[in-house]
């Protein structure tokens, strides 16, 4: 005995509804929104409003590349395995054509700061150190505001 064929589905049109009738499915969010910002987009804006900050005081700054790392890497590539101390930023002396440049390490700023504030204190306390180390002044000379919040 045969078994029934079941009978035929009509085929889906392109611009058809979804089968629970919710219709076509997108982006959550337009692009505009903080949704469609990823973390390591709204990193970088951290570290370009603290640039922007202290370059409105310091014009020797337009000369100096800042940069974001996910984690420290040593001069072959690597992923530095240091004991306890895991640097939160560092200083690349430039030379020849090459400007100097200050790197702020994206994952070990994100693992010490929980929310969105203290991420963006602590990105501006990293890039304020790392920008006195390069100029050869105190942190507080760079930023008076500097380690009293």
């Amino acid at each position: 005995m045969d078994s029934p064929v079941p009978p035929r589905r009509a085929a889906a049109r392109p611009h058809s509804r979804d089968r629970h009738g919710r219709g076509m499915r997108g982006p959550i969010a337009p692009p505009q929104v903080p949704l469609a910002v990823s973390r390591a987009e709204a990193f970088d804006d951290l570290v370009r409003d603290s640039v922007a900050r202290l370059e409105r005081h310091w014009p020797q700054l337009a000369g100096v590349e800042f940069a974001v790392q996910e984690v420290p890497r040593s001069d072959n590539g690597e992923v530095r395995e240091e004991d306890d101390a895991v640097p939160l930023g560092r200083v690349a002396e430039g030379g020849g054509s090459r400007p100097d440049r200050v790197i702020v390490f994206r994952r070990p700023v994100e693992i010490r700061s929980r929310t969105r504030d203290e991420r963006a204190l602590l990105v501006h306390e990293v890039v304020v150190e790392q920008v006195a180390e390069l100029l050869g002044l105190a942190p507080e000379s760079v930023d008076p505001r500097y380690g009293q919040d």
